[in-house]
């Protein structure tokens, strides 16, 4: 079965820096638009940021936009997440996923593990 698999996580103190990868388990996923989704314990999944497959359109939530950046080498079918200015908010099992297009999270699907972002205060 297809699915993304994500990296990069970790235990970072407040104000810190991560970034995670997110590749793809099949390389034909290179013209898909990705998106990057985050859950902490006991809420729902929530969308943090899509880049469209060429990466010249990105979005992001409220709650993560000037702190986050999405970018893609799609040479290494690679989609990242910058992630800097980091809160204890931020706490939570990281996901990537395929999507229809760089804003549209609903159609996100082929989900990964995830890769769990601990921040300390």
């Amino acid at each position: 079965q297809v699915k993304m698999v994500e990296s990069g996580g970790g235990l970072v103190q407040a104000g810190g820096s991560l970034r995670l990868s997110c590749t793809p388990s099949v390389s034909t996923f290179t013209t898909y638009a990705r998106g990057w989704f985050r859950q902490a314990p006991g809420k729902e999944r929530e969308f943090v940021a899509g880049i469209s497959w060429r990466g010249g359109s990105t979005r992001y939530s409220d709650s993560v936009k000037g702190r986050f950046t999405i970018s893609r080498d799609n040479a290494n079918n690679t989609v990242y997440l910058q992630m800097n200015s980091l809160k204890p908010e931020d706490t939570a099992i990281y996901y990537c996923a395929v999507q229809n297009y760089y804003d549209d999270y609903h159609s996100a699907r082929d989900w990964g593990q995830g890769t769990q972002v601990t921040v300390s205060s």
